[in-house]
């Protein structure tokens, strides 16, 4: 307590003081501003200079002082014990707040001289409007366990009873605002918006509480002024230089309206319109901002305040106060010099010559909105306060409630202690004369209830009209209702619009521009395969496998269906040439059957030659199955008839050329191979041949056969109708077989390409094969980069172009012989040696 006793002073501060048998100190912002004044700790600080009369405040105190007297006057409350009060101008200064908290802990010293220091003789504080001063109240008065209760102080950091456990307020904390003003910035979807701040805790922390709560809805701000009532007028002009050039349409203001007031002139004077401002409890209800001149700039502002309510037995109280009644307290003749525009005579020494002179005669204009008691607010919350310190005390002094009309002391009023008065008030619970209940939570703070108020001009006169309600339900949910037909905008009755960007339409994301907050953002395409159907999406949503997006990229369609069709006009063409072709090899066939008999198709070995000939009828066909949409059945054929027709084709060819070769062996001397060589031996390599290919197509259709299979190509609006090979190990080696048997074929026809017969078949077999291999050695790059049913067409096509090379090359000679040089077909011409060679 030592320490405590050294900080305690006197400073000279003009007070309504009234004795009492229990006092309690307020802390009022009578006059807005306080002059600097530059002091040092070597000498004493001189008194506050403080301009600026501040009619609601002065109301605050007369509200104080009805309070005290009502209670004083009624039976069941504190009955045959007197309040006093002490009430101190803070100039809404937090240095004169600092003053005016060490005087009031200092009247100890004016009761005790003694050189102990004593506690002093307040039970409370009713203090103070901005939460910056009642910061300083709180930690000033909170050694000595003063408890403090707050009229208009609103920040949320008062409510950490760890370092103000005797703080208390009857206005809700900004926690709650904060909250208020997020749901109504999410309400009317405004994403992008300037923000004020002051430049102490109320406006710091405020528009922090602000912005961690529109974070979760996206909303981006654009830029934050920082104002203070104290600053010089080139920071208020950056403040004003600041909205001109941003491109907001909404400025939330968390300032109080002696801090904000400066800013709002050099606005109006600027005439900068257009701009939709939403305001914070400490100045949407203000007097002195509510002109018709600010209006110009300011109309259509919207904000939060607390519940009102009208005091009717305040109203003579007010409309009696007057200069010349000698019961009259201090700050009355600044009142009077405010209401009527003269001091009284006696008052006039204190402020030099420059001031008008009362005659006495004036008259009092009782429109003034100071007289008005129907829409009280913070002047309500002050009459909470003062009614919640009674109900404590009385609970200290007849430890119970007021209801049980119980009168007797249980405690002298000497032992009254602030530490008992401050648990007490933790306690209290009770309705007061208007229906209210009035008690504090955990934190010392009041359950949250906020008017919603929106500037209009009616009559000539600002108007502050209540369209809406924000409440904490019963279940801890928060509930905003607003009545949007009675709000008129700063556009008239167009909803401003607050976005960096438009809203995203559907089919569009939001794509974000560098170095701009997430509110600015460019608007770009689904890609292909994604929707988005719904405005102002973030990201695309990918179809499902079977779906792709429409043009419009906003709903999923059916993919297109694809495959090789019969009714398609590549598919008429193949299925023509296929038809062709296997027609061409029947009519050779026919041909060769019809001509028998003629040496040249006895020389070239009619039943191979025959049976060649089915087997490309065979390969003709096979496209046939390669054409339609793919089926269980069509799937496995395709893939066997194609590997068995080509290897009966191939091992045919491979018979001929041994034929070939054997034949030429068995002219020289000695040699009796042909003997050996006869046409059982050629049909069995022809079946041996083709039955391995049968083999390997039995064991794939038994291990993984082919089957039908759906294709989903990520970045594909079609199905791809296919047959899966089922083993693709199955598939080469089905090629690969094929692939053999015509390499050794080529391989012995090329070694018999030179035999000297007139008409040596070797050279056909081997220029055919040379055309088969290149055929199918361009395929596979063909085959594997080609989309879609084309792959199924390039197949079909390396078909019919290799089946057209075996039969142009092996049979269209002999054809023109027999059909256009019959001459020729004689055993003779055939036989012929050539000449050349060796």
């Amino acid at each position: 307590m030592g320490l405590a006793c050294k900080l305690l002073g006197k400073f000279e501060m003009r007070d309504m003081f009234k004795e009492g048998d229990i006092m309690i100190g307020g802390v009022f912002p009578i006059f807005n501003k306080q002059d600097n004044v530059l002091t040092s700790f070597e000498n004493k600080p001189p008194k506050a200079e403080c301009k600026g009369f501040d009619l609601r405040a002065f109301r605050w105190t007369r509200t104080m002082m009805f309070a005290i007297e009502e209670i004083n006057q009624d039976e069941k409350l504190l009955p045959n014990v007197t309040l006093g009060y002490k009430i101190l101008d803070s100039c809404a200064s937090p240095i004169n707040v600092l003053q005016a908290a060490l005087t009031l802990v200092s009247m100890s010293e004016e009761n005790n001289s003694s050189s102990q220091c004593y506690p002093p003789p307040l039970s409370a504080v009713v203090a103070e409007s901005g939460s910056t001063q009642s910061l300083v109240v709180a930690g000033t008065v909170g050694p000595f366990r003063v408890p403090v209760v707050s009229y208009f102080s609103t920040c949320a950091c008062l409510s950490d009873k760890t370092k103000y456990p005797t703080f208390f307020r009857t206005i809700p904390s900004d926690y709650y605002q904060a909250k208020a003003l997020a749901f109504l910035v999410k309400r009317f979807g405004w994403t992008w918006i300037g923000v004020l701040q002051s430049d102490n805790d109320y406006g710091r922390n405020g528009i922090t509480a602000f912005t961690k709560e529109v974070e979760a809805y996206g909303v981006c701000i654009a830029f934050v002024g920082t104002v203070l009532r104290t600053y010089p007028q080139s920071k208020i002009l950056e403040v004003v230089e600041l909205i001109k050039h941003s491109t907001v349409e909404v400025i939330l203001a968390f300032v109080p309206e002696g801090d904000l007031y400066p800013l709002m002139i050099e606005v109006v004077k600027q005439n900068i319109t257009g701009i939709q401002w939403i305001a914070s409890e400490a100045w949407i209800t203000a007097d002195r901002p509510s002109t018709p001149e600010m209006f110009k700039s300011f109309g259509g502002t919207l904000g939060f305040v607390v519940r009102k309510m009208a005091i009717t037995k305040l109203g003579p109280i007010l409309k009696d106060i007057n200069p010349y009644k000698d019961s009259e307290s201090s700050f009355v003749s600044d009142f009077w010099e405010t209401i009527v525009g003269c001091r009284p005579p006696s008052s006039i020494t204190d402020f030099g010559n420059s001031t008008k002179t009362c005659s006495g005669a004036e008259t009092v204009d009782y429109t003034n909105k100071f007289f008005d008691v129907t829409q009280l607010r913070v002047a309500y919350n002050v009459y909470q306060a003062v009614y919640a310190i009674a109900h404590a005390l009385h609970q200290v002094l007849f430890c119970e409630k007021p209801e049980t009309n119980v009168s007797k002391l249980c405690l002298p009023l000497l032992q009254i202690t602030p530490n008992l008065v401050s648990e007490q008030l933790k306690k209290v619970h009770f309705v007061d004369a208007f229906g209210e209940l009035v008690f504090f939570d955990k934190n010392g703070d009041p359950p949250a209830s906020y008017e919603v108020i929106n500037w209009q001009l009616r009559d000539g006169q600002v108007q502050h009209i209540p369209v809406g309600h924000f409440s904490t339900s019963a279940n801890g949910q928060y509930e905003l209702l607003i009545n949007e037909e009675k709000i008129v905008w700063r556009k008239g009755n167009l909803t401003p619009k607050a976005a960096c960007s438009e809203i995203c339409p559907q089919g569009t994301r939001k794509a974000q521009i560098k170095g701009l907050p997430l509110c600015c953002f460019d608007c770009i395409p689904c890609a292909d395969g994604s929707i988005s159907n719904s405005t102002g999406a973030t990201d695309c949503i990918t179809c499902p496998e079977e779906y792709w997006s429409n043009e419009g990229k906003d709903s999923c369609i059916m993919k297109i269906i694809e495959f090789l069709s019969y009714t398609e006009t590549m598919g008429t063409i193949l299925i023509a040439v296929s038809l062709f072709g296997a027609c061409l090899a029947l009519c050779t066939m026919v041909v060769f059957i019809y001509f028998r008999d003629t040496p040249i198709v006895k020389a070239n070995n009619s039943e191979l030659s025959l049976l060649l000939l089915l087997s490309l009828i065979f390969c003709f066909l096979c496209p046939l199955t390669f054409i339609g949409e793919p089926t269980v059945w069509s799937c496995m054929l395709r893939h066997t008839a194609f590997g068995i027709a080509f290897a009966l084709c191939i091992s045919c060819m491979l018979g001929k050329t041994i034929v070939v070769v054997t034949a030429f062996r068995a002219t020289l001397p000695g040699n009796n191979v042909a003997a050996k060589f006869g046409p059982p031996q050629q049909r069995a390599i022809v079946c041996s041949c083709t039955a391995v290919q049968i083999l390997i197509c039995i064991l794939w259709l038994n291990v993984a056969p082919p089957f039908p299979d759906k294709v989903f190509e990520q970045r594909s609006k079609k199905i791809i109708l296919e047959c899966n090979t089922g083993s693709d190990a199955a598939f080469y080696a089905v090629l690969g077989y094929i692939g053999l048997l015509a390499i050794v074929c080529l391989v012995l026809a090329f070694l018999a390409r030179k035999l000297p017969d007139n008409f040596n078949e070797a050279k056909f077999i081997t220029f055919s094969l040379l055309i088969f291999c290149a055929v199918w050695i361009t395929f596979i790059p063909a085959y594997v980069s080609s989309p879609g049913k084309y792959t199924v067409a390039v197949e079909i096509f390396a078909i019919l172009s290799s089946a057209f090379g075996l039969l142009i090359c092996i049979f269209v000679p002999k054809c023109y012989i027999i059909l256009i040089k019959p001459e020729r077909n004689t055993r003779k011409h055939v036989m012929g040696k050539n000449t050349k060679a060796t």
